[in-house]
């Protein structure tokens, strides 16, 4: 089965649902990608889907976006 990957920025809405989703998720079960530190990645997350940070995208390719850390648009 293939990974969850988890998008975040950095920001303190970002740790709080990684925290959250690594409670819920098996860390075997996510990738967790940091944009802010990742920039490479940005494209890779759009292209998913991603407008917003945090968000979750499902091994199914649905995307699940989290409260509201950061814009996709601010990251690049």
């Amino acid at each position: 089965m293939a990974k969850a990957i988890f998008y975040h920025a950095g920001c303190s809405v970002c740790v709080s649902a990684e925290q959250d989703i690594l409670n819920l998720i098996p860390e075997n079960q996510v990738e967790v990608i940091h944009l802010g530190e990742d920039k490479a990645k940005v494209k890779e997350a759009e292209e998913a889907g991603v407008q917003s940070v945090p968000a979750l995208v499902l091994s199914n390719g649905n995307v699940l976006h989290i409260n509201f850390g950061a814009s996709i648009e601010d990251l690049k």
